[in-house]
């Protein structure tokens, strides 16, 4: 399932293969990594972590701009946590991976990143 998942994402990004397996890329100023796992015999899942933005300045309102939808996406799910320097965010998602050709996963992973990177843009001024 992380074979199919690299050959798709290598149409788009630049990709790494760390050493227990997992994927790593960066997508629009988003630090992206892909890590498979099964959760039970005959149920393989996908879980992608994005790093959205970090050290954001403390006395900002980013908990309250990400529960009210600030750059919402369908696929994934926006976290805000306090930093030691502000605050930090990142976008995760977790699928079932069986029965996925190539296409359908890079379309399925991209439509993730790109509500990573929607949320990013929406937070961070450029």
């Amino acid at each position: 399932m992380l074979a199919v998942a690299k050959a798709a994402l290598e149409r788009f990004h630049d990709v790494t293969a760390d050493e227990d397996g997992a994927l790593t890329f960066a997508h629009g100023g988003v630090v992206c990594a892909l890590q498979g796992m099964e959760l039970e015999e005959g149920l393989p899942v996908l879980n992608l972590t994005c790093v959205v933005a970090w050290d954001l300045p403390a006395e900002s309102d980013v908990p309250t701009q990400v529960a009210m939808g600030v750059g919402e996406g369908l696929f994934g799910t926006p976290r805000v946590i306090r930093g030691e320097a502000g605050w930090d965010v990142t976008w995760r998602y977790a699928f079932p991976a069986v029965g996925l050709d190539e296409k359908a996963m890079g379309t399925l992973l991209m439509l993730v990143v790109s509500g990573a990177s929607t949320l990013r843009a929406a937070l961070v001024p450029e």
